[in-house]
């Protein structure tokens, strides 16, 4: 691993680069926070999926990409006067300080339960009128369901156990099939929304990402299904022409694989 000289090096290297993109890029000329914003979350995502893949390799490149972008909107804040990235590392360092006392000052902690609760009761003292203030609205709605979900619980709103949660899934799920009984859409849309926001309530008592477990389970089926059209395609067969049963077949071998 390189030393700490070697790394503040080439992130002196980064920034440098970032500087003469800048300066001489007619695209990295024309780039705004608005126009990288999308460019940004796409990176994220691209992160995200090498993290599920376990690509290492690839998490490093990713890594660099979304620090590139964080390079650069700190030198756009820095050419209106309004911030650079040393204001932006300083910012962070003295939020951990402050919420992590245990650490830096004197409080007593027993757990990580412990150290989530001083968190987000640390942000209220700052002035945070909720606790669910720091909840992004853009964020998907299975991610933003689990981050309220370990917010409110940070601050005592909880379940004492996952049995409870439990029944409060096949609650939600009575209620779920009761709407589908009576047919009315937006009544079923409702329960189903109560039923997915238990069930990933539950995911957070067994210490389950619901997020990476619905991820990897798309990647599962895209790569199963890939498999079955590629056979179909070795028998010049169209999916839409053959049976669900000699689709099974493939779908079988697959699922070994």
């Amino acid at each position: 691993m390189n030393s700490r000289a070697d790394q503040l090096k080439a992130f002196d290297r980064l920034l440098t680069i970032m500087d003469e993109l800048r300066a001489q890029c007619p695209w990295d000329k024309k780039q705004t926070m608005e126009t990288l914003r999308h460019l940004t979350i796409e990176e994220t995502y691209e992160l995200g999926d090498a993290i599920l893949d376990k690509d290492l390799e690839e998490v490093k490149k990713e890594i660099g990409d979304v620090m590139l972008h964080l390079v650069f909107y700190a030198k756009i804040g820095s050419e209106t006067n309004h911030f650079d990235i040393a204001d932006v590392c300083n910012s962070i360092c003295e939020k951990l300080i402050h919420r992590h006392p245990h650490i830096y000052g004197d409080v007593k902690v027993e757990n990580e339960e412990d150290v989530k609760r001083n968190w987000e009761n640390l942000k209220l003292k700052e002035g945070k009128i909720s606790v669910l203030e720091g909840v992004p609205k853009s964020l998907p709605a299975l991610v933003k369901a689990s981050r309220i979900q370990d917010k409110v619980a940070g601050v005592g709103f909880d379940w004492e156990k996952p049995e409870q949660v439990w029944e409060k899934v096949e609650e939600e799920l009575d209620e779920f099939k009761d709407e589908v009984k009576k047919g009315d859409e937006e009544a079923m849309e409702d329960e189903f929304g109560d039923v997915l926001f238990s069930l990933v309530n539950y995911a957070r008592f067994l210490n389950i990402n619901p997020e990476n477990a619905l991820e990897r389970t798309n990647k599962k089926f895209i790569k199963r299904f890939q498999y079955l059209e590629e056979k179909a395609k070795i028998l010049n067969k169209d999916l839409k022409d053959m049976t669900l049963s000699e689709m099974d077949v493939f779908w079988e071998e697959a699922k070994k694989l």
